[in-house]
């Protein structure tokens, strides 16, 4: 039945095999078909072990000697000093309960084949019951091992069973059809379970207060048995209230220091000379538009591990197992325990409460990476001046250190306070930071001398930050529903019925897994999101950071040019042509690639796209949540094609706006900040259709010569509007119509 499935989709694709090459012509290159990873079709259920405590009743289980660490294509029975990150990145694997969602799929021959000859025909992934549910695009083919690699098209279903098909329709470089086992080789696997972890936290928060498994109860927030209360915001800090008349501090745009001013801490010791770095924080709302500007704090339950010295008492994870910056995984029958609660600052903006009586609808705005909760200066223009409160705190390991601090000056008298700022010394290099290396995420580890070890959880990017600044975004709009009551202003102050979202960035990114997992938050606006993080960073600004990685991995990665810094991956885009690989080391960045995208899903936007609107949650599913998403042409940051992964994976292409910047007179700059950055031409539109959807809830446009309202030309997200940077040539970005559209996706 399985044969008489696939046969029939070769014929309803309309896919045959070209008249030219004799169909009954035999080859001698055949389908690999070993007992160990590298030498057989991937992923493969023969890669797990049963285990009743994964919700697919799978575990991953590479075998260390057999499945790995393959160097030089030798497999080894250890890692040693000069290779271990090897082993760490499959220790991690080892931990999931099934493949990725998007999966880098590899067929591995005897010899060489024609790579033209591969489509959708001969080479697809089904349902377990045959019907057609993906292509495979990226194509590359590696000489060196005679191993085809493509990524699926579709984003698969979470804990489903899948089959591969490889057919002998493939040609090798003579035209003859390759050997198929039987015509075809078909290989189950399932995927993997993502969401849940984050579901499962959600839930927990939502538990009943008598319930000893409630996240608030174990985190050890005070009274959480009994009440919400310590749950709330605060704006009180040693006796004082930090809560100022906004027509009282004086507008910023940069310095002088009369307004708002930011104090961070950028070294451990505070004693070091440059300790702390003071600027203007600046501020683009209208005078006289907003009500109150109130500084405060939440406790939110930390999933995230951080010893209690940091990096020096626990700096791989060595002992107890955890390490600094991660979320610990756990079988996904099961529910992420907290290991207590973090204060986190939080600012607040209100409408004039004459003009607009609360309570008010809220929404809460979530920064980028590196930036801070500052920026709610810089993205709520029009929010109080239309009855909106709007509330920011920073995400993971952003802020600077502890000890950072704001200075606000109201009516010519400054007050200093605690700004709770996120950043810890993971690395320990004695620097504090903005991100990166500062908390999202666990980090590489610097040596006396200056050297710097590899992190030893090296396909954990990201993902645990997102994670935990979810749970935070959570955590705050229960705060919210908690009632919010603000010293010289009221009780009670906003409408529970009404808690919105909108972010920027990463902001955007967190969002969109805040907007699919949480029931609380109906209405999300998610601007330049993108993803996942490493397919981001390898096309992007962030490419250098990503070289730092690669660089210091034990073995290293970089494998030289044309690639910008310092490596070259020979991974097409999805409408490029197939790749015949050509640079050493390309085969194992792209594994590399691979490994980290099918970790990092479980914080990943990609993966609660779908959960938004395509399949809902069934705490909203009767009740479609209102979304919108901006993206910017030629988005040097976040790119494109990221955003498109996010937008094909939950089907919501009919809600994407689209900046078309090239049509602007800023069309040279990365117009990846428009929404906060004033020297970007589409910022005063952007801002307007975010408070008009914030308010209204309808999706409107102010610009129709700048923003496709929605998106014209989906196809215009599969390339980047500039040089890609395996081509080693810099970023240039034309104005429309030099700018053009993205070309045709090749035949599949």
């Amino acid at each position: 039945m399985r044969r008489l499935k696939v046969g029939l989709l070769v014929v309803c694709l309309g896919l045959s095999v070209p008249a030219s090459l004799p169909a009954f012509a035999s080859s001698s290159v055949t389908v690999v078909r070993g007992t160990h990873y590298g030498t057989r079709i991937f992923p493969d259920n023969a890669f797990t072990v049963t285990d009743r405590n994964q919700v697919t009743g799978h575990r991953v289980n590479f075998r260390q000697g057999i499945d790995y660490p393959t160097v030089g294509g030798v497999v080894r029975s250890a890692c040693n000093s000069t290779d271990y990150s090897i082993c760490d990145a499959f220790s991690q694997l080892n931990k999931l309960d099934g493949f990725d969602l998007q999966p880098r799929v590899t067929v591995p021959f005897t010899g060489a084949i024609n790579l033209a000859s591969v489509n959708d025909a001969d080479f697809f992934i089904t349902s377990d019951t045959g019907t057609f549910a993906s292509g495979l695009r990226q194509l590359t083919f590696d000489p060196a091992t005679n191993t085809l690699s493509g990524i699926s098209d579709a984003f698969l279903r979470e804990d489903t069973a899948y089959r591969i098909h490889v057919t002998s329709a493939i040609r090798d470089g003579a035209g003859n059809a390759i050997k198929a086992c039987d015509g075809a080789c078909v290989v189950r696997f399932t995927t993997r379970t993502a969401s849940g972890e984050l579901t499962r936290i959600r839930q927990a928060m939502d538990l009943p207060l008598s319930n000893s498994r409630n996240a608030y109860v174990l985190a050890g927030f005070p009274g959480a048995s009994t009440s919400t209360a310590s749950r709330k915001l605060s704006f009180t800090q040693n006796g004082t209230n930090d809560v100022f008349l906004a027509a009282s501090v004086a507008p910023s745009v940069a310095n002088p220091l009369n307004g708002i001013q930011r104090n961070d801490q950028v070294k451990v010791d505070p004693t070091a000379s440059g300790a702390f770095q003071s600027s203007a924080v600046p501020n683009l709302i209208p005078p006289g538009t907003a009500g109150y500007y109130a500084f405060g704090s939440f406790l939110s339950p930390r999933y995230q591990y951080a010893s209690a010295s940091g990096h020096v008492d626990n700096p791989y994870g060595t002992g107890n197992g955890f390490t600094d910056g991660e979320i610990p995984p756990v079988p996904t029958t099961k529910t992420a325990a907290p290991f207590g609660a973090d204060r986190i600052g939080a600012i607040v903006v209100t409408p004039n409460p004459v003009a607009f009586p609360a309570p008010w609808p809220v929404a809460i705005y979530g920064p980028g990476f590196t930036r801070s909760d500052y920026d709610l200066f810089v993205t709520a223009d029009y929010n109080a001046s239309l009855g909106i409160l709007t509330v920011a705190t920073n995400p993971s390991g952003h802020g600077f250190g502890p000890l950072s601090t704001t200075t606000v000056t109201s009516s010519n008298t400054p007050t200093t306070f605690l700004s709770y700022g996120r950043g810890r010394d993971l690395d320990g290099d004695g620097l504090i930071g903005s991100g990166l290396n500062d908390g999202v995420g666990p980090t590489g580890h610097f040596q006396p001398g200056g050297s710097e070890l590899p992190s030893r959880k090296p396909i954990d990017g990201l993902e645990s930050g997102l994670v935990q600044t979810t749970v935070d975004d959570m955590a705050l709009g229960r705060a919210l529903a908690a009632g919010l009551d603000i010293p010289g202003i009221g009780t009670n102050l906003i409408n529970p019925a009404k808690i919105m979202y909108y972010g920027l960035s990463f902001g955007g990114i967190y969002g969109t897994m805040l907007m699919g997992t949480d029931p609380l938050f109906h209405q999300g606006l998610l601007n330049v999101a993108g993803g996942p993080i490493v397919d981001i960073a390898r096309l992007s600004s962030f490419r250098g950071d990503l070289a730092a990685t690669l660089g210091r991995a034990r073995p290293s990665l970089l494998n030289g040019g044309p690639g910008l810094n310092g490596f070259t991956e020979d991974l097409p885009l999805r409408n490029d042509p197939p790749v015949v690989m050509t640079h050493p080391g390309a085969a194992a960045l792209q594994e590399l690639f691979g490994e980290s995208n099918w970790y990092d899903r479980t914080g990943s936007p990609e993966t609660f796209a779908p959960r938004i609107r395509l399949r809902p949650d069934s705490a909203w599913a009767s009740n479609p949540k209102n979304v919108v998403f901006q993206t910017a042409y030629a988005d040097g940051t976040t790119t494109d094609p990221a955003a498109a992964v996010i937008y094909r994976a939950g089907a919501l292409f009919d809600r994407v706006v689209f900046y078309r910047n090239d049509k602007t007179p800023s069309y040279a700059s990365d117009p990846h900040g428009w929404l906060a950055d004033p020297t970007l031409a589409g910022r005063t539109s952007g801002e307007q259709q975010l408070a008009a959807f914030l308010s209204t809830g309808q999706l409107t446009n102010p610009n129709p010569a700048w923003l496709e309202t929605p998106i014209a030309n989906p196809n215009n997200l599969e390339c980047l509007h500039y040089a890609d940077p395996q081509t080693g040539q810099p970023a240039v970005r034309q104005p429309f119509p030099a700018s053009g559209d993205c070309p045709p996706p090749p035949p599949h």
